[in-house]
């Protein structure tokens, strides 16, 4: 299209170069002045200036998500947390029947931990599912994100299963270590 023609009368010229961008921009300013000391030269940079501009909207919804990421993954641990360590304080006067008929500190511990694992597996498979249904949907949003990251859904499980077997495991081993007369006497 003729310069004249053009609706936004801008020309934008890319250099390849085998040195430094940065160190020929005077030469290229002296180069364009000798042939036209009119021309006005704006934004003289280099492609690697010109992709970060390009891209900063992108890097902006990439922060938000992650940032939206991590607080849902702080949440989502505080939340496993509380309900379980609540369900477990709930179960002391069970705990404390269990013990008064003869189990062990280590079996109602332990079975209060495997009853904990189940519920986080299960949480654990449906959260996979909307991971991956989450995980396409920002395919489509951003840039070079995979819809599926093997290594963000294996360690965000990771640490979800260890807070739900934590929350499990603590509240167990103290309502295990009370006198089973006590936790009988207290409803």
């Amino acid at each position: 299209m003729p310069f004249s023609q053009s609706l936004l009368p801008s020309v934008t010229i890319g250099i390849r170069t085998g040195t430094n961008p940065a160190a020929l921009t005077t030469a290229i300013a002296a180069t364009v002045h000798s042939i036209d000391p009119d021309v006005a030269l704006a934004q003289v940079s280099t492609m690697e200036v010109v992709k970060d501009r390009l891209f900063v909207g992108d890097r902006f919804t990439m922060l938000l998500y992650g940032s939206f990421a991590l607080l849902a993954l702080v949440l989502a641990a505080v939340g496993i947390y509380g309900v379980i360590a609540f369900g477990v304080s709930q179960r002391t006067h069970e705990i404390g029947l269990r013990m008064a008929l003869g189990a062990g500190r280590t079996n109602v511990t332990g079975l209060i931990v495997r009853e904990g694992s189940v519920l986080a597996l299960i949480g654990l498979a449906l959260g996979i599912g909307g991971a991956v249904f989450v995980g396409r949907t920002m395919h489509s949003t951003l840039y070079g994100v995979q819809s599926t990251d093997f290594f963000v859904i294996v360690s965000v499980g990771a640490i979800l299963f260890a807070t739900a077997l934590l929350a499990s495991y603590l509240p167990a081993r103290r309502a295990a270590a009370i006198d089973p007369m006590k936790a009988l006497r207290t409803e």
